[in-house]
């Protein structure tokens, strides 16, 4: 699935008053989209597949492999260790090797572990397989939200995150219906697992995407072969006079000289950590509703699965939807906050209607779809809160350091809802744990980030 014409668009927002000024720089901005969206879009693609494969290859893994719901919910949870141990190192050496180097890295590494998980037989090559996934794959998503911020001023970065992100909903809809037909019918061919030929399959694009990913982006917009020089120079002022939020940015590599300097003033903040514990709850509750929902589907009474793979795509139709119309009503707003109030209430209560419906399947799909038009929101939302609020000199540990302890989150629920359905053969016991989750999310926010506005520049 790829970027259509009007996504991509979209991720410049056009001004309602015309003048020659705001018509270049839409110009301007809609060339540097359409350059760097697309490829990064289906890297992402890419990366967020192999992260969730595991939950379609486990309905079938668990038929050959003597593995239990705890063992799959801890294997699931032991990426983001991997994630959270990595991801601040990797971002900080983004901004001194650059960008290509990092991103190919990361990328050539990880496709080799996501294919090798086809040869796993014991829990603790699981586990190893899993928490290496998760080390090498650490600093992809914050090193592109750093990036973004070295090509788009503030009032622009909502929409282009959000855009980015929803590569999760676009892979989404695809995987359900993908993953389902490689379970159903490459099973036993070549005399290999339908599951083994999951990560066979969908392992290798990484690798690819990897060295071409290197050698088709630029480092910084000074680097770029494809801007003239008055488009670079009308871009250095843009980045360089970001007025809305009186904090200017990355003009040059002064801010990775900045960063050691005033990485204890950031881990000094309070609001770092409190912003930390919202994404814990928020990205805990999302992937623990997507490693879980396959079963869930499963569980009311849909047994082929590919007819699981279906299912699971509808939901996540809408939330590319909700996605992508949050991120664009939060930039024309110019506010974040109550956004995410919306957007988490949405789906706390798409959340309470599933668990009246009883098994109803049209019903439980219809309120999973409610669900996560809410869910989906929540990521580019908070990032482009956060985004906001740190200063160029601490963005690249600030984003690394927030986004890496917020997604021990994802690493301890799956974990806690395995054993929970392991001991008592329940499975909503998964969605009571997402809503506790999404709730504390929505009052922590709630206290550590008053305003209307996303900055409040506590860091100048």
């Amino acid at each position: 699935m790829t970027p259509s014409a009007t996504t991509i668009a979209s991720a410049t927002p056009r001004l309602r008053t015309s003048s020659p000024e705001i018509e270049a720089d839409n110009a301007l901005y809609s060339k540097i989209s359409w350059r760097l969206l697309p490829l990064l879009l289906v890297c992402y693609m890419v990366a967020y597949l192999d992260r969730i494969n595991i939950g379609y290859a486990q309905i079938q893994m668990k038929q050959t492999l003597d593995f239990g719901d705890a063992a799959y919910g801890f294997g699931a949870g032991l990426f983001f260790i991997g994630y959270f141990l990595f991801e601040v190192p990797s971002n900080l050496l983004l901004e001194k090797i650059g960008t290509r180097k990092t991103l190919m890295r990361i990328m050539v590494v990880w496709g080799i572990i996501a294919t090798a998980m086809a040869w796993v037989t014991t829990p603790l090559q699981f586990y190893v397989a899993r928490f290496l996934l998760g080390a090498f794959e650490a600093g992809f998503f914050p090193g592109v939200i750093l990036y973004f911020t070295y090509w788009y001023p503030s009032a622009r970065r909502g929409r282009v995150i959000s855009i980015f992100l929803s590569a999760v909903m676009g892979m989404a809809v695809v995987a359900g219906p993908l993953c389902g037909a490689i379970l159903k019918y490459m099973n036993g061919v070549d005399g290999l697992h339908g599951w083994q030929w999951l990560f066979l399959i969908q392992g290798p694009p990484a690798f690819i995407l990897g060295l071409i990913l290197y050698h088709y982006l630029q480092d910084r917009p000074a680097d770029a072969h494809w801007l003239s020089d008055a488009e670079k120079a009308r871009l250095q002022h843009n980045i360089d006079n970001d007025i809305s939020e009186g904090k200017g940015h990355h003009g040059g590599h002064k801010a990775s000289h900045a960063s050691s300097a005033t990485l204890g003033q950031l881990l000094r903040d309070p609001k770092v950590y409190a912003l930390s514990l919202v994404y814990f709850m928020m990205h805990g509750a999302t992937y623990l509703f997507v490693f879980w929902m396959p079963t869930v589907i499963q569980g009311l009474g849909v047994e082929d699965v590919l007819h699981v793979g279906f299912y699971s795509a509808l939901p996540f139709v809408a939330g590319l939807i909700g996605m992508i119309a949050f991120g664009a009503s939060s930039d024309r707003f110019r506010e974040r906050r109550w956004h995410l109030f919306i957007a988490t209430g949405m789906a706390i209560s798409g959340l309470i209607v599933t668990l009246q419906m009883h098994g109803h399947l049209e019903g439980s799909l219809i309120a999973l779809a409610f669900t996560l038009v809410g869910l989906a929101a929540l990521p580019p939302l908070f990032f482009a809160l956060v985004s906001d609020y740190l200063t160029p000199a601490v963005a690249a540990g600030g984003i690394a350091l927030i986004s890496s302890l917020g997604n021990l989150g994802s690493a301890a629920s799956p974990s806690l809802a395995g054993l929970m359905t392991q001991y008592t053969g329940n499975k909503q016991y998964s969605i009571y744990l997402v809503l506790v989750m999404l709730v504390i999310s929505v009052l922590v926010l709630a206290v550590s980030v008053r305003g209307g506005k996303a900055n409040r520049a506590e860091h100048q």
